[in-house]
This record gives structure tokens, sequence and C-alpha cells, in this order.
């Protein structure tokens, strides 16, 4: 009878431990997401938004539904893409997916 009073729960006395590895074990974890995920996605978005606002006319860019074209025209929000044969079309800044390469490189 005393080994069951004694394995009954503590009311008040046994629950700070608990607790107090629970908060660590949810600072952690949050952590591991922040370092993990959502930095390197903060990361990559700034290097987007600075390949965007660095698009010149004459650049050779792929959109994001694969299209190969060269820059013909900037506005604020679109670009005009001419993708051959003098077919121009216009497209948000933000469907460009990669800049291949600049009209004028120098070796």
């Amino acid at each position: 009878m005393e080994y069951l009073l004694a394995m009954a729960p503590q009311p008040n006395g046994g629950g700070g431990g608990g607790l107090i590895s629970t908060l660590i074990m949810f600072g952690a974890i949050f952590a591991i997401f922040y370092f993990m995920i959502i930095r390197p996605q903060q990361k990559r978005a700034k290097e987007r938004d600075k390949m965007i606002s660095a698009l010149e006319k004459g650049d050779k860019v792929i959109t994001s539904s694969g299209i190969h074209a060269t820059i013909a025209g900037l506005d604020e929000k679109t670009v005009l893409l001419d993708v051959g044969n003098n077919i121009k079309m216009k497209f948000e800044r933000s469907a460009i997916a990669t800049v291949i390469k600049a009209k004028d490189e120098s070796k």
C-alpha cells in the first residue's frame, strides 16, 4: 500500500521539471526550423530579388515556364522578351527564372 502511494502523481511538487524540459524542446525545434528552413529561404529570396533588379536589355533568360528568350525591353513590373523570329512576348519580372548571360560579356 505504501508503494502505491509513493507512485501516485504529486499535485504540486513534480510538474516544474517537465515544463522546463518541454520549453527547451520547443526552443530547440524552433532553432532547427529557423536555421534549416527559414534562413536559407530568406537568403534565396534576396538573391532572386537582386537578380531580377539587375536585368538589362539584351540579357538571355529562361522563364519559369521554360521559354528561352532575350530581353527586348524593360518596364517597372514587366519584361518584353524576344523569343525568336522577331516574336515578342510580355512577361512579369517574377516569371524570369534564370539569367543565362548578358549581351556583352567581357572575356
